[in-house]
């Protein structure tokens, strides 16, 4: 028998699909991850591919994070286009279940990660991290954190889709 640890560390591989470049890798991943948890806590943050595409049309500026492992493949194929239409950057994560909060899931139960750091209960496809809250002001210390963060995530997607061109 094994433990639960072993149990979380061997993950089923993830299918990925084919159109997910640039595809961020293990540590864009993390930082990317940490962005988006930051930006869920101060109101910063569009989950979901009916709320990103609302506000990318609107106008918001930020940087779209995309799962790459949906299925089917026709939910998100309209989102990079719109991404780059709006000179929005975007970049992929290997899976949807890496964007909710460690603390809201069981240790055992593996969920979305994209809807972990976007601090949802429910896997989403996409979401769109802006510096700025739609409603409202957030502490300047907070904003502080959430820029030093974008603005490190941004070179990093700005690196990883250069050299993919």
């Amino acid at each position: 028998m094994g433990s639960d640890t072993e149990a979380e560390n061997k993950r089923a591989p993830v299918a990925l699909a084919p159109i997910a470049k640039p595809l961020a890798g293990k540590k864009l991943c993390k930082r990317t991850l940490k962005l988006v948890r930051r930006a869920s806590e101060a109101k910063c943050l569009k989950r979901g591919v009916k709320e990103v595409v609302k506000s990318i049309r609107r106008g918001n500026k930020g940087l779209c994070v995309i799962a790459g492992n949906i299925s089917p493949i026709d939910v998100i194929t309209h989102v990079p286009i719109l991404c780059e239409e709006a000179n929005i950057p975007y970049v992929y994560v290997p899976s949807k279940e890496l964007l909710l909060p460690c603390s809201l899931i069981p240790r055992v139960q593996i969920t979305s990660d994209l809807a972990t750091a976007g601090t949802t209960k429910r896997p989403t496809c996409c979401v769109l991290v802006m510096t700025k809250p739609a409603k409202g002001e957030i502490e300047g210390e907070v904003k502080e954190k959430l820029k030093t963060d974008y603005d490190q995530v941004m070179s990093d997607v700005a690196e990883v889709t250069s050299a993919m061109f």
